[in-house]
């Protein structure tokens, strides 16, 4: 899962980046809204968690143009505002959840598998004896976790994020790699690795389009 954070408070925000990135999450940190919005990764994120009170633009502003950019990316605000009026502003500016200082980072956690997997969807079957679980960002292969890299996990979190939906080489690999560049050989070799492990070939390669993943029947 890939998070994107504004967060002006650098103790907080280090402490949710550790807590996040312990679990194999990457977490992308901004101190102010129109850093977040000039960023080049915006489109390739699962969640935004955003503090109100942020220097140069605010999270509401900040939220506020990311919808109006076309931007539907689920977002959690995070912030000591628990002023009624301060909610209302969140939810009328498009916001799935709004959590107030000091929090727990487990319900931090909780919030967002809730809003990014309903109890029917975190485990997606792509085989025979082939699921993913979402949440937990597991690969199961009859009924045994199979061993996969960080880069793996991402790779099938995005294609089952968008499952049915061919996605170009060129998004996925600014999903893995971020602003790292990286050949087209080495999502290929990726992906072949990914399938060496499994008993069932679930990523479908698109001929001069991309790749996707079926839901299985």
């Amino acid at each position: 899962m890939r998070i994107t954070l504004l967060e002006d408070d650098s103790f907080i925000s280090e402490e949710i980046k550790i807590y996040f990135e312990t679990r194999d999450h990457q977490v992308e940190l901004f101190t102010n809204g129109q850093d977040l919005l000039e960023s080049s990764n915006i489109h390739q994120m699962d969640i935004f968690i955003l503090d109100i009170n942020t220097p140069i633009k605010n999270g509401i502003q900040t939220l506020k143009q990311l919808r109006s950019d076309g931007i539907q990316t689920p977002a959690i605000f995070l912030t000591s505002m628990s002023d009624i009026d301060y909610i209302k502003l969140g939810f009328d500016a498009g916001c799935s959840d709004y959590i107030r200082k000091p929090f727990h980072f487990e319900e931090l956690e909780i919030r967002i598998n809730k809003i990014l997997f309903s109890d029917n969807e975190q485990k997606i079957q792509i085989g025979p004896q082939q699921f993913f679980d979402l949440a937990r960002r597991e690969l199961i292969n009859n009924d045994k976790i199979v061993d996969i890299s960080e880069n793996e996990k991402n790779l099938l979190f995005f294609l089952i994020k968008n499952i049915n939906h061919i996605l170009s080489t060129n998004i996925i690999i600014d999903y893995i790699w971020q602003d790292k560049i990286v050949s087209d050989n080495t999502l290929r070799t990726l992906i072949k690795k990914l399938r060496s492990k499994s008993d069932f070939d679930f990523i479908k390669n698109i001929r001069g389009s991309g790749y996707k993943i079926e839901k299985y029947d």
